[in-house]
């Protein structure tokens, strides 16, 4: 797992119960706060307000919200159903929950009593957590052979969107866990952060990671895209996704498509990096996924005002209703606020996971990662081999 001061999450033992810890992404870069969830409304108010967020760390959130629910005596199915829902697009979100939600009640059904079927969630909870870590790691090695590959002689120039370091993970991330690969191994020379409205979650935690890891890093408006396309000065486009249908269309945050277009006119590559928990292949293809419709105020106001002077304090968090900033509109002014846009596979290089890489990106193609998937859990099972 990541080792830096503030955990992204953890569940803790107090004497007064049980509780999950967030770092609350609200606040960042500004401060780092903690949010402490004594239960399940509490973490989903966490996760619709965009405290926690992220495809792979919502797993781990979920998990952990069903075990926090079984070690407190809540209902469990309705924990696991709370947050199943909580963001409808992000299916690893459902994934966590759901798991340990089975594991709980498989214990019950064996004859165990709460309190060991309790611990049994708490310990399949961990183990996501754990098992996150360690694709973060596989990821990270896929992905930087593959961008070897697509674009070989170092020195690159990536682009990316929204945020997929740590703050997502149990460990360095998905896309932004590959390009700390490269920072790394020096074959990094810039990394373009696109700024992610209307939340900024680049400006705001994508340049707030690249700063803790010493990367070259330049912020960039969401418009000015195209410029930098058009001067030749992107090597490659990594970006996350919070849902991958079977045909490999792939949800991720709005702005993401956009950016596929262009990479695809100017023969940039465009890849595309998630654990394969986040294929859904019950979705046949994009058009199934379900896009989350977010709060006008988040486009109409802005979110990033504090007060600022002696003795005002801190402020609103950010994005935190419509009063955390000025209009940035006109008085009634309606938006269009989606929080995801669906980039068709045939915009897509390569799908990278953490049992390996997709490319070209199609149904078979996509199918063959969840089968590598289910044969190494089933290795695995069988003591054959760690996961």
């Amino acid at each position: 797992m990541a080792d830096e001061c503030v955990p992204v999450i953890r569940y803790e033992e107090l004497p007064e119960g049980p509780v999950v810890v967030l770092l609350d992404q609200t606040r960042l870069p500004a401060e780092e706060a903690e949010l402490v969830c004594t239960d399940v409304p509490a973490l989903v108010d966490a996760i619709r307000s965009l405290a926690v967020r992220g495809a792979p760390v919502l797993g781990i959130a979920g998990g952990y919200g069903v075990a926090l629910a079984a070690a407190r005596g809540f209902d469990v199915a309705d924990a696991a159903e709370q947050l199943a829902h909580a963001r409808p697009t992000a299916v690893n979100l459902a994934y966590g929950a759901r798991r340990v939600e089975a594991t709980y009640q498989e214990a019950l059904r064996a004859g165990e009593g709460e309190a060991t079927a309790a611990a049994q969630a708490l310990a399949e909870a961990r183990a996501l957590h754990r098992e996150d870590a360690e694709a973060s790691d596989r990821i990270a090695e896929y992905g930087s052979a593959l961008l070897s590959e697509l674009v070989p002689g170092g020195g690159l120039r990536v682009l990316t969107h929204c945020n997929t370091g740590r703050l997502v993970s149990g460990g360095d991330g998905t896309a932004l866990a590959i390009v700390k690969a490269v920072h790394r191994a020096g074959g990094l020379r810039r990394l373009w952060v696109g700024e992610t409205r209307p939340l900024l979650q680049g400006a705001r935690l994508t340049a707030y990671e690249a700063a803790e890891a010493g990367m070259a890093y330049s912020v960039l408006a969401d418009s000015a895209a195209g410029s930098l396309f058009a001067a030749g000065e992107v090597d490659a486009v990594l970006v996350g996704a919070d849902r991958i249908a079977a045909d490999g269309s792939v949800a991720n945050k709005v702005g993401t498509y956009s950016l596929a277009v262009l990479a695809g006119h100017h023969g940039v590559p465009f890849v595309v990096v998630a654990p394969v928990t986040t294929i859904d292949l019950d979705t046949e293809s994009g058009s199934g996924i379900e896009v989350e419709q977010r709060a006008a105020h988040e486009v109409t106001v802005g979110p990033w005002a504090r007060p600022t002077g002696p003795g005002t304090g801190p402020g609103p968090a950010f994005g935190e209703g419509p009063g955390a900033g000025p209009a940035l509109v006109p008085v009634g002014a309606q938006a269009y606020n989606p929080a995801f846009d669906v980039t068709p596979s045939a915009l897509v290089t390569a799908v990278v996971t953490d049992e390996g890489v997709a490319s070209p990106v199609t149904p078979v193609s996509i199918a063959e990662l969840c089968s590598t998937s289910r044969r190494r859990a089933a290795r695995s099972a069988n003591g054959m081999m760690k996961a």
